[in-house]
């Protein structure tokens, strides 16, 4: 009961929106983003690429006959993995503080950078090694196919993200807080609308 008798009031706040209508802008807010900056792909792949040519030529390594192809490796797996991380880490942060989108920037580049590129120097090692493998299809193809590419993944760890570092951790921090810093912006426009 209230002081003057009546009857005691509900609270008045505003309902919390349900679970299908968070995801969805989540979604669409990391789609709005990854057309927005879809033109960087090139330029993250570039950087990448550059990570990996002057690691070789500061491991000396720069005048072998396969830097060519591994310089084209890292140039399509930082093209491939940018709009994918950029997409994720934008819908996982989405409505959250500056930190924790530099976090999920941060967080999304790196993994897939390295995962997307790893992912093609398996599928190139997994070519090399068909030759020797059991036809298509069959268990022993499988299981094969699954091994190869496993090995392959571990090798790139191993020995190919080595190939990142001079320039790739600058590179990686910088791109993640020019992503942070203009997503700040657009929501701070947005708010002034």
């Amino acid at each position: 009961m209230t002081i003057d008798g009546g009857p005691a009031r509900l609270p008045t706040g505003t309902p919390r929106p349900g679970l299908s209508t968070v995801i969805g802008d989540r979604l669409r807010a990391g789609w709005q983003d990854t057309r927005r900056h879809l033109h960087l792909s090139p330029v993250w792949g570039l950087m990448m690429s550059l990570c990996a040519l002057v690691s070789l030529f500061l491991y000396g390594r720069a005048g072998t006959g396969h830097s060519v192809s591994v310089v084209i490796l890292y140039f399509l797996g930082g093209m491939l993995a940018f709009p994918v991380s950029v997409f994720l880490s934008r819908a996982l942060a989405f409505g959250r503080r500056a930190e924790t989108r530099f976090a999920g920037t941060f967080l999304c580049l790196t993994l897939l950078t390295i995962g997307l590129t790893a992912f093609l120097f398996a599928m190139q090692y997994r070519l090399f090694f068909a030759r020797w493998h059991a036809p298509f299809a069959t268990r022993i193809w499988f299981y094969q196919f699954a091994f190869t590419s496993a090995g392959a993944v571990y090798q790139f760890i191993v020995m190919g993200v080595r190939l990142y570092m001079p320039i790739g951790l600058p590179a990686l921090l910088g791109m993640s807080l020019w992503l942070t810093r203009e997503r700040r912006h657009e929501s701070v426009n947005a708010v002034r609308r």
